[in-house]
Protein backbone atom coordinates (compact mmCIF):
# COMPACT_ATOMS: atom_id res chain seq x y z
CA UNK A 1 0.00 0.00 0.00
CA UNK A 2 1.40 3.37 -1.09
CA UNK A 3 1.42 6.55 0.99
CA UNK A 4 -1.14 8.10 -1.38
CA UNK A 5 -3.47 5.19 -0.64
CA UNK A 6 -3.10 5.88 3.07
CA UNK A 7 -3.82 9.57 2.56
CA UNK A 8 -7.12 8.69 0.85
CA UNK A 9 -8.29 6.75 3.90
CA UNK A 10 -11.37 8.13 5.63
CA UNK A 11 -11.86 5.74 8.57
CA UNK A 12 -10.31 2.95 10.61
CA UNK A 13 -9.20 0.18 10.25
CA UNK A 14 -7.11 1.31 7.30
CA UNK A 15 -7.72 -1.71 5.05
CA UNK A 16 -11.27 -2.52 6.21
CA UNK A 17 -13.15 0.57 7.47
CA UNK A 18 -15.98 0.07 9.96
CA UNK A 19 -18.40 2.17 7.85
CA UNK A 20 -18.69 3.54 4.28
CA UNK A 21 -18.31 7.21 3.30
CA UNK A 22 -21.44 9.37 3.71
CA UNK A 23 -23.88 10.91 3.23
CA UNK A 24 -26.08 8.80 5.50
CA UNK A 25 -29.81 8.63 4.77
CA UNK A 26 -32.31 7.31 7.32
CA UNK A 27 -35.72 5.91 6.37
CA UNK A 28 -38.68 5.44 8.75
CA UNK A 29 -36.73 6.74 11.76
CA UNK A 30 -39.10 6.41 14.73
CA UNK A 31 -38.69 8.83 17.63
CA UNK A 32 -40.09 9.06 21.13
CA UNK A 33 -38.87 12.25 22.82
CA UNK A 34 -39.87 13.06 26.39
CA UNK A 35 -38.99 16.57 27.55
CA UNK A 36 -38.54 17.05 31.28
CA UNK A 37 -37.43 19.68 33.77
CA UNK A 38 -34.25 18.97 35.65
CA UNK A 39 -31.93 20.44 38.28
CA UNK A 40 -30.41 23.66 36.83
CA UNK A 41 -27.15 23.14 38.73
CA UNK A 42 -26.79 19.62 37.34
CA UNK A 43 -27.42 20.98 33.84
CA UNK A 44 -24.83 23.75 34.21
CA UNK A 45 -22.26 21.14 35.27
CA UNK A 46 -22.46 19.29 31.92
CA UNK A 47 -23.15 21.96 29.27
CA UNK A 48 -19.84 23.37 27.96
CA UNK A 49 -19.12 27.00 27.18
CA UNK A 50 -19.65 28.85 24.88
CA UNK A 51 -23.08 27.17 24.75
CA UNK A 52 -25.72 28.75 26.97
CA UNK A 53 -28.57 26.87 28.64
CA UNK A 54 -31.91 27.96 27.23
CA UNK A 55 -33.97 26.58 30.16
CA UNK A 56 -33.56 23.72 32.68
CA UNK A 57 -35.02 21.14 30.28
CA UNK A 58 -33.67 17.88 28.89
CA UNK A 59 -35.04 15.94 25.93
CA UNK A 60 -34.75 12.19 26.52
CA UNK A 61 -34.83 10.33 23.22
CA UNK A 62 -35.48 6.81 22.04
CA UNK A 63 -34.88 6.43 18.30
CA UNK A 64 -35.50 3.25 16.30
CA UNK A 65 -33.60 3.30 12.99
CA UNK A 66 -34.58 0.29 10.88
CA UNK A 67 -32.96 1.46 7.62
CA UNK A 68 -29.84 3.64 7.68
CA UNK A 69 -27.51 3.65 4.69
CA UNK A 70 -24.11 2.32 5.71
CA UNK A 71 -25.16 1.82 9.34
CA UNK A 72 -27.91 -0.77 9.06
CA UNK A 73 -30.67 -1.39 11.60
CA UNK A 74 -30.18 -0.14 15.15
CA UNK A 75 -31.75 1.64 18.11
CA UNK A 76 -30.45 4.57 20.12
CA UNK A 77 -31.27 6.29 23.39
CA UNK A 78 -29.88 9.43 24.98
CA UNK A 79 -30.20 12.99 26.18
CA UNK A 80 -30.06 16.28 24.31
CA UNK A 81 -30.27 19.71 25.92
CA UNK A 82 -31.83 22.88 24.45
CA UNK A 83 -29.14 25.58 24.24
CA UNK A 84 -28.28 28.86 22.55
CA UNK A 85 -25.13 29.62 20.59
CA UNK A 86 -24.41 33.16 19.46
CA UNK A 87 -28.01 34.03 20.25
CA UNK A 88 -29.55 31.24 18.16
CA UNK A 89 -31.44 28.19 19.38
CA UNK A 90 -30.12 24.65 19.03
CA UNK A 91 -29.52 21.49 21.05
CA UNK A 92 -26.44 20.04 22.70
CA UNK A 93 -26.03 16.27 22.35
CA UNK A 94 -25.05 15.17 25.86
CA UNK A 95 -25.19 11.35 25.82
CA UNK A 96 -26.04 8.57 23.36
CA UNK A 97 -26.31 4.80 23.83
CA UNK A 98 -26.79 2.39 20.93
CA UNK A 99 -26.44 -1.22 19.85
CA UNK A 100 -24.48 -1.14 16.57
CA UNK A 101 -20.72 -0.83 15.99
CA UNK A 102 -20.68 1.08 12.68
CA UNK A 103 -22.63 4.16 13.84
CA UNK A 104 -20.70 4.19 17.12
CA UNK A 105 -17.38 4.29 15.24
CA UNK A 106 -18.59 6.65 12.52
CA UNK A 107 -20.42 8.95 14.91
CA UNK A 108 -17.44 9.36 17.19
CA UNK A 109 -14.79 9.64 14.46
CA UNK A 110 -16.56 12.01 12.04
CA UNK A 111 -18.69 14.31 14.21
CA UNK A 112 -17.72 13.54 17.80
CA UNK A 113 -21.02 12.00 18.90
CA UNK A 114 -20.83 10.88 22.57
CA UNK A 115 -21.80 7.31 21.72
CA UNK A 116 -21.44 4.23 23.92
CA UNK A 117 -22.40 0.60 23.33
CA UNK A 118 -25.55 -0.36 25.23
CA UNK A 119 -28.92 -2.05 24.64
CA UNK A 120 -31.82 0.35 24.02
CA UNK A 121 -35.23 -0.88 22.87
CA UNK A 122 -38.33 0.86 21.52
CA UNK A 123 -41.42 -1.36 21.19
CA UNK A 124 -45.20 -1.09 20.96
CA UNK A 125 -47.15 -2.92 23.66
CA UNK A 126 -50.86 -2.55 22.93
CA UNK A 127 -51.82 1.06 23.58
CA UNK A 128 -48.40 1.99 25.00
CA UNK A 129 -44.99 2.71 23.46
CA UNK A 130 -42.21 1.43 25.73
CA UNK A 131 -38.57 2.49 25.64
CA UNK A 132 -35.91 0.86 27.77
CA UNK A 133 -32.15 1.29 28.06
CA UNK A 134 -29.98 -1.46 29.51
CA UNK A 135 -26.24 -1.15 30.01
CA UNK A 136 -25.26 -4.79 30.20
CA UNK A 137 -27.80 -6.39 32.51
CA UNK A 138 -28.68 -3.16 34.36
CA UNK A 139 -31.81 -1.15 33.55
CA UNK A 140 -30.86 2.54 33.24
CA UNK A 141 -34.04 4.14 31.89
CA UNK A 142 -37.69 3.34 31.19
CA UNK A 143 -40.08 5.49 29.16
CA UNK A 144 -43.77 4.88 28.55
CA UNK A 145 -45.99 6.94 26.27
CA UNK A 146 -49.63 6.57 25.28
CA UNK A 147 -50.00 5.55 21.63
CA UNK A 148 -51.10 8.25 19.15
CA UNK A 149 -53.44 10.32 21.32
CA UNK A 150 -53.26 13.67 19.48
CA UNK A 151 -51.96 14.41 15.98
CA UNK A 152 -49.31 17.11 15.69
CA UNK A 153 -48.29 19.48 12.90
CA UNK A 154 -45.59 17.61 10.97
CA UNK A 155 -44.15 20.86 9.59
CA UNK A 156 -43.50 22.11 13.13
CA UNK A 157 -41.70 18.85 13.98
CA UNK A 158 -39.59 19.12 10.83
CA UNK A 159 -38.67 22.71 11.69
CA UNK A 160 -37.54 21.66 15.17
CA UNK A 161 -35.47 18.79 13.72
CA UNK A 162 -33.77 21.29 11.42
CA UNK A 163 -32.30 23.32 14.29
CA UNK A 164 -28.51 23.11 14.70
CA UNK A 165 -27.06 20.36 16.88
CA UNK A 166 -23.84 20.77 18.86
CA UNK A 167 -21.22 18.24 19.97
CA UNK A 168 -17.82 18.27 21.62
CA UNK A 169 -15.38 16.27 19.48
CA UNK A 170 -12.39 14.96 21.45
CA UNK A 171 -9.43 13.06 19.95
CA UNK A 172 -6.25 12.55 22.02
CA UNK A 173 -2.60 12.41 20.98
CA UNK A 174 -0.92 9.02 21.18
CA UNK A 175 0.45 10.10 24.58
CA UNK A 176 -3.17 10.70 25.73
CA UNK A 177 -2.82 14.49 25.88
CA UNK A 178 -5.53 16.49 24.07
CA UNK A 179 -5.01 16.89 20.32
CA UNK A 180 -8.48 17.82 19.05
CA UNK A 181 -11.10 19.39 21.30
CA UNK A 182 -13.71 21.23 19.27
CA UNK A 183 -17.31 22.35 19.40
CA UNK A 184 -18.96 20.94 16.27
CA UNK A 185 -22.24 22.00 14.71
CA UNK A 186 -24.28 19.81 12.37
CA UNK A 187 -27.82 19.71 11.01
CA UNK A 188 -30.32 17.11 9.89
CA UNK A 189 -31.22 17.66 6.23
CA UNK A 190 -33.89 16.74 3.66
CA UNK A 191 -36.34 16.05 6.48
CA UNK A 192 -39.70 14.42 5.70
CA UNK A 193 -41.90 13.91 8.77
CA UNK A 194 -44.51 11.28 7.89
CA UNK A 195 -46.64 11.42 11.04
CA UNK A 196 -46.40 12.98 14.50
CA UNK A 197 -48.32 12.49 17.73
CA UNK A 198 -48.39 13.66 21.33
CA UNK A 199 -49.69 11.99 24.47
CA UNK A 200 -49.11 11.49 28.17
CA UNK A 201 -45.77 9.96 29.15
CA UNK A 202 -43.62 8.88 32.06
CA UNK A 203 -39.84 8.56 32.39
CA UNK A 204 -37.70 6.85 35.03
CA UNK A 205 -33.90 7.17 35.19
CA UNK A 206 -31.74 4.88 37.32
CA UNK A 207 -28.24 5.53 38.62
CA UNK A 208 -25.38 3.77 36.84
CA UNK A 209 -21.65 4.47 36.99
CA UNK A 210 -21.12 4.40 33.18
CA UNK A 211 -24.57 5.12 31.74
CA UNK A 212 -25.12 8.12 34.00
CA UNK A 213 -28.42 9.37 32.55
CA UNK A 214 -29.72 9.91 36.11
CA UNK A 215 -27.14 12.68 36.59
CA UNK A 216 -29.84 14.92 35.08
CA UNK A 217 -32.81 13.92 37.27
CA UNK A 218 -36.45 14.03 36.21
CA UNK A 219 -38.30 16.71 38.20
CA UNK A 220 -41.35 17.18 35.97
CA UNK A 221 -42.50 15.84 32.59
CA UNK A 222 -43.09 18.75 30.19
CA UNK A 223 -44.23 17.00 26.99
CA UNK A 224 -43.83 13.94 24.81
CA UNK A 225 -43.81 13.46 21.04
CA UNK A 226 -43.81 10.36 18.86
CA UNK A 227 -43.08 10.68 15.14
CA UNK A 228 -41.64 8.93 12.09
CA UNK A 229 -39.34 10.67 9.60
CA UNK A 230 -36.92 10.22 6.73
CA UNK A 231 -33.83 12.41 6.90
CA UNK A 232 -30.15 12.78 6.07
CA UNK A 233 -27.47 13.20 8.71
CA UNK A 234 -25.53 16.23 7.54
CA UNK A 235 -21.78 16.62 7.95
CA UNK A 236 -20.42 19.06 10.51
CA UNK A 237 -18.42 22.24 10.92
CA UNK A 238 -16.15 23.40 13.73
CA UNK A 239 -17.54 26.50 15.45
CA UNK A 240 -15.15 26.70 18.42
CA UNK A 241 -11.65 25.30 18.99
CA UNK A 242 -11.03 24.79 22.70
CA UNK A 243 -7.31 24.15 22.15
CA UNK A 244 -6.81 27.39 20.20
CA UNK A 245 -8.69 29.41 22.81
CA UNK A 246 -7.04 27.95 25.92
CA UNK A 247 -4.55 30.80 26.22
CA UNK A 248 -7.23 33.49 26.11
CA UNK A 249 -9.42 31.50 28.52
CA UNK A 250 -6.53 31.26 30.97
CA UNK A 251 -6.08 35.05 31.03
CA UNK A 252 -9.78 35.91 31.02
Amino acid sequence: MKADDVRRAYAMPLSNPAYPPGPYRFFDREYVIISYRTDPDALRAVVPEPLEIAEPVVKYEFIKMPDATGFGDYTESGQVIPVRFEGKAGVYVHAMYLDDDAPIAGGREIWGFPKKLAFPKLVHEGEVIVGTLHYGSVLCSTATMAYKHEALDTDAIAEALGEPNFLVKIIPHVDATPRICELVRYRLEDIVVKEAWSGPAELELHRHVIADVARLPVLEIVSAVHFVADLTLGLGEVVHDYMASQGSDRHA
